[in-house]
């Protein structure tokens, strides 16, 4: 089986680009820079609807007793050594004990430095002596507010809340309080959206205002201000009430044993502790010194080679394999629940909050103006319970993809039934890409392991010949199922793209939100009348590509999802008289006037 992509091929290919911002970074979505060390809210005028400034607060002060536990972790094997006498190295100890004092002076040094205090229309930061920190996000620039409780918080009733501001850099740009208290927590995270809806209410309607007397141009972007669609959170006053849109049932655990990475926690979890035990060992033998240690391996040995040993050892770990195989679907289950614990999904007018985990209990906030549309995921073992798994596609998220999970794995129907009323459900169907497709799954699939096959078996090596021939009789039926997922539509709103067969992804995106269009032809594809095309997105992945679309078709297509984007590539200034008096009435915008397959427009 070939390990290319699906978007590459074995020689050089062409790309053409079209649209003006076909940039696929990611956009900030509130036209705002950083949020960084100090941001600039301007001179407006206060808003009297916003609480006044709060004072200056300090950190809870059982922060000093959760931040050596939880760093604890990090030093589990060498205690557990220490514990069972395995070890007595000066060394170990010292650096154990250095590394428990450091931690403990940390913790009261950032509790003794660190301030936070919420003001009327920002969040200000402060902490540090000698390298001081002062960082300052404006409230009207703030994405989200999360909220995570380890298991060690919740003993302690604290919580770890974090701020997501709108930057153009990562993790830096975002506050964090670690930790308050779980009730303040909560309070944290209500006040600081509604501030933040407050202040963006009144600049819509500032905006709607200031625009009576101006030009077209500003009234209408003030109109579009004002009257957004809904959910985008666009001139709302204040988030209203929260609606409970899911509550995981307990039938949805069993889904678990239907992940891949889930089913393979036994062996992961065996790999933990073969490493656990191996690093004792290795003390064990250090202690005993290298004599001793030579002596009793070559007693082993010869108790294995020369004594039946090889049997014993050899069923030892054929039991050990087949006890990990038959614990392989509970371990999926517990690891799966222990991540999705009591998962819920709950929203307002301006976001939804996703709340999961046993152990590490988190809570998400996605800003629904930020939503580019979602995703739906599955593999092989998914589909043949018809189940998929639900993501958001976001602006801003960035490495931190993981946050813009939506539902866990479930039922297709319900998860349809949840994605029409929390974003709107995509309504069209997939067009079936040509079968020069299909040609080109089997050539991926088949080509690579019967040479190998056909070349092993020249040179004689049959034992090499029979596993390349089993592999390529499997790409059979792995061929006919990529090419059953291709597939791209589009209706009156969106536009979806799907791929993928060990890992199948539909995109679903708002036509809005696509910036420009790519597309990409290998020689191959050009003479089989073939093009991949990426919708390029500034969210999510950048980009999500229609994979060995029909060539013409796919510019129609593009044509008819951005007209006005498109069009100019498709027309010269001097084709357009003519186009007019045709009596054929072919519509402006649509396919190459050639008989020949049109090349890729020129950007």
């Amino acid at each position: 089986m070939s390990a290319r992509g699906e978007g590459e091929d074995a020689v050089g290919e062409q790309a053409e680009e079209v649209g003006p911002a076909a940039d696929t970074g990611a956009d900030t979505g509130d036209g705002a820079g950083s949020g960084g060390e100090v941001g600039d809210t301007g001179d407006a005028e206060p808003v009297a609807d916003l609480p006044p400034d709060e004072p200056w607060r300090r950190l809870s002060p059982l922060m000093l007793v959760a931040a050596p536990v939880t760093y604890m972790k990090n030093f589990i094997v060498p205690l557990a050594l220490i514990a069972f006498g395995a070890t007595q190295n000066p060394w170990v100890l010292g650096s154990l004990f250095a590394a428990l004092v450091g931690m403990v002076a940390t913790g009261v040094y950032t509790w003794l430095t660190f301030r936070y205090q919420v003001g009327a229309d920002r969040l200000e930061i402060r902490k540090g002596w000698i390298g001081r920190s002062r960082r300052t996000i404006p409230l009207e620039r703030i994405r989200g507010v999360h909220v995570t409780t380890s298991l060690v918080h919740r003993v302690l009733g604290l919580a770890v809340v974090k701020v997501e501001a709108a930057a153009g850099g990562g993790g830096d740009e975002e506050g964090k309080l670690d930790a308050v208290s779980a009730a303040e927590a909560g309070r944290l995270r209500d006040d600081l959206l509604h501030r933040r809806a407050v202040l963006r209410g009144a600049r819509a309607a500032g905006e709607a205002a200031g625009a009576a007397d101006g030009t077209d141009e500003e009234r209408s972007a003030a109109g579009d201000a004002v009257g957004a669609p809904e959910g985008s959170g666009a001139g709302v006053a204040a988030a209203g009430p929260e609606h409970e849109y899911f509550s995981m049932p307990t039938r949805w655990y069993s889904y678990g044993m239907l992940s891949v990475g889930y089913l393979l926690t036994p062996f992961v979890a065996l790999a933990a502790l073969f490493g656990l035990l191996s690093q004792g060992l290795g003390d064990v033998l250090e202690q005993m010194g290298a004599l001793e240690a030579g002596e009793r391996a070559l007693v082993l040995y010869q108790w294995a080679f020369a004594e039946g040993g090889v049997l014993v050892l050899v069923g030892l770990a054929a039991g050990v394999l087949l006890v990990l195989v038959l614990l392989m679907p509970l371990f999926a289950v517990v690891a799966y629940a222990v991540g999705h614990w009591r998962f819920r999904l709950v929203g307002g007018d301006e976001s939804l909050v996703t709340e999961r985990g046993l152990f590490t209990r988190q809570s998400v906030t996605l800003e629904r103006r930020r939503i580019r549309g979602y995703e739906l995921a599955d593999s092989p073992l998914e589909r043949t319970r018809s189940v998929v798994r639900l993501r958001a596609i976001m602006t801003g998220l960035g490495d931190a993809s993981t946050r813009a999970v939506l539902l866990p794995a479930g039922p297709r129907d319900q998860v349809g039934r949840i994605v029409d009323e929390t974003l709107g459900g995509y309504r069209g169907g997939l067009q079936r890409h040509p079968r020069a497709a299909l040609r080109r799954r089997f050539v991926r699939a088949l080509a690579l392991p019967l040479l190998g096959a056909v070349a092993a078996a020249l040179v004689g090596w049959y034992w090499a010949a029979a596993p390349l021939l089993l592999l390529a009789l499997l790409g059979i039926p792995l061929a006919v199922d990529r090419y059953r997922s291709l597939g791209h539509g589009r209706d009156e709103r969106r536009i979806s793209v799907r791929s993928g067969s060990l890992a199948r992804k539909q995109a679903v995106v708002q036509r809005e939100a696509v910036v420009g269009w790519l597309w990409r032809q290998s020689l191959f594809q050009r003479g089989a009348g073939l093009a991949h095309l990426t919708a390029a997105v500034g969210a999510g992945a950048g980009g999500y590509t229609a994979v060995d679309a029909e060539f013409a078709e796919s510019v129609s297509f593009a044509a008819g999802v951005t007209p006005a984007m498109v069009r100019p590539f498709l027309e010269s200034p001097e084709e357009e008289p003519q186009e007019e008096e045709s009596s054929e009435g072919k519509p402006r915008g649509g396919k190459p006037q050639t008989p020949e397959t049109p090349e890729p427009p020129e950007s």
